[in-house]
């Protein structure tokens, strides 16, 4: 079964400057190969700023740019961006393929305590992306603090959270990020930025992928831009679920 080599970019970010933030990432992928996905971290060229979408690059622009960099790297490419769309203006995980296809799932949980649902339009429908033999789900920041939204119904076997979620709450990123591991039997990679925003707020990173089990297989050293690399193993998640099958014991629910 395949295995997944995946990469999580924790970086800082240039507040409201699109151009100068691709040149870094440009800068990143530069010594990146032999990847499956590289994932970059919410909002990754603005900064999680409300005036964003008003001041983005155009959507054109940045899947062109994140399909070069797909193609030269021969990996998933995973990131946010504030985007004008055709709901209006929304939070958008892009997740493009080498060969040009495009996946995107609109942020769900908009987060209140910004305002970020006064400026944004909330994603309606749950995403699965399918990628070299894995099936992934994608979730943007505030969303991991909701397990309804993220339960597995036996149709994912990893989360992928990107984030800007500030250092006085990373306990609950490292709990939550775990949490959503071993609740749903399932990997879960978690990429957030580093440095201080526009606004003034400090992020520490903190970025992890976490196994079925809660254990942490890689994590990033907080406070410093650097890269993490972990290799998954399909076969080991299959194997873990059916020696213990939780999953079957589930309560069932309905989305409204």
């Amino acid at each position: 079964m395949p295995g997944l080599k995946i990469t999580l970019l924790q970086q800082p970010l240039v507040w409201l400057d699109g151009p100068a933030n691709l040149r870094h990432f440009d800068r990143q992928l530069e010594t990146i190969a032999g990847r499956d996905i590289i994932v970059l971290p919410e909002m990754f060229t603005t900064g999680f700023a409300m005036e964003a979408a008003a001041r983005s690059l155009s959507q054109e622009a940045v899947i062109e740019w994140m399909r070069v960099r797909a193609e030269q790297t021969d990996a998933l490419i995973a990131g946010s961006v504030a985007l004008q769309s055709e709901r209006g203006p929304v939070n958008r995980f892009l997740l493009v393929e080498p060969q040009g296809t495009v996946h995107h799932y609109d942020k769900r949980h908009l987060f209140r305590m910004a305002e970020e649902h006064h400026h944004y339009e909330p994603g309606t429908e749950r995403v699965i992306v399918n990628w070299r033999g894995w099936r992934i789900l994608p979730l943007v920041c505030y969303d991991l603090r909701f397990p309804v939204w993220s339960r597995n119904l036996n149709d994912y076997d990893l989360a992928l959270c990107v984030a800007n979620w500030p250092a006085p709450r990373s306990l609950h990123w490292q709990a939550l990020l775990t949490a959503r591991a071993i609740e749903n039997q399932t990997y879960v990679a978690g990429c957030n930025r580093v440095g201080t925003d526009g606004n003034g707020h400090h992020y520490r990173g903190d970025s992890r992928v976490i196994s079925p089990q809660g254990e942490i297989i890689a994590t990033a050293e907080p406070h410093h831009a650097t890269r993490i690399d972990a290799e998954l193993s399909l076969s080991t998640l299959r194997e873990y679920r059916e020696k213990f099958p939780a999953w079957q014991d589930a309560d069932p629910f309905t989305l409204q």
